[in-house]
């Protein structure tokens, strides 16, 4: 058992709710770490309540979520590791690269500032949300529909549409627009300096079949850190989908999570 007692904060990613990482944190917590899953700036504690009170989140960005956390971490006592999934790893990779946490895993992260790959897989997943510029402002929600593709697609119909009701809820429109505009601007907060060599050691995972955070856009943000002498690794898990640290195979992720992190906190 590695670092017994260590922090590790989890960071969902958008339309899930944190008590999505609920298996995670008690796996965490038996391995002998102090897991912590709160949400995101405003967002309720429930599910049912996230979805009667969209407006909670309405207007929250990028820069706001990595402050919420930060101010969080700031009142553990010692830098814990982070784990993020999608724009939640994204936002891993922020508090990584400000040594504010001993490591990083980034579960299927959007592409940081400055990657140029895109794959055409993910525009059905963003155009919904980016054909309204009024969206910014907004906080929105998804269809069993739009989850199914954005999410569940490696998955069964069934399987798709029970997290669709026991984890999804409306989330900020902004981040969705402050990715898609990354490269346009240098204060984008998707900027991240991949050439740091005093960070932690960072994992990105990746799904073969993700249709949000395609493979190929999380190789070449990985091929990005090779100006950075630190640790910097990439695991994959081919037959998956963008759902993976809350489906039915979230245990094959979680476990391999936990034995990178034994390697490296040692």
């Amino acid at each position: 058992m590695a670092a017994t007692g260590t922090p590790v904060v989890f960071v969902h990613g958008m339309f899930l709710h944190a008590a999505s990482w609920a298996g995670w944190v008690e796996l965490f917590r038996t391995a002998g770490h102090a897991p912590l899953n709160p949400g995101w700036p405003g967002e309720p504690s429930t599910v049912a309540v996230a979805r009667q009170e969209p407006d909670r989140v309405a207007g929250v960005g990028i820069d706001d979520i990595v402050a919420h956390y930060a101010q969080l971490i700031g009142t553990l006592g010692e830098r814990p590791v982070v784990i993020g999934h999608s724009t939640g790893g994204l936002v891993a990779q922020r508090l990584l690269d400000q040594d504010l946490v001993v490591a990083a895993v980034a579960l299927q992260p959007p592409p940081i500032r400055g990657v140029t790959n895109r794959a055409p897989s993910s525009i059905p997943v963003g155009w919904p949300l980016l054909r309204n510029p009024a969206n910014r402002r907004r906080a929105l929600s998804l269809t069993a529909r739009q989850f199914r593709y954005s999410h569940g697609n490696a998955l069964t119909t069934a399987e798709s549409d029970r997290l669709y009701r026991q984890w999804v809820i409306p989330s900020p429109g902004r981040p969705v627009f402050e990715l898609v505009s990354a490269n346009l601007s240098r204060r984008s907060p998707a900027t991240i300096d991949a050439a740091n060599s005093a960070r932690g050691p960072l994992l990105m995972m990746a799904g073969g079949k993700d249709h949000s955070a395609p493979r190929a856009v999380v190789r070449a943000t990985v091929k990005r850190y090779r100006a950075s002498s630190a640790v910097t690794d990439y695991q994959e898990f081919p037959d998956r989908g963008h759902s993976m640290p809350i489906d039915s195979g979230w245990r094959e992720v979680a476990d391999a999570t936990l034995v990178w992190m034994q390697r490296h906190l040692r």
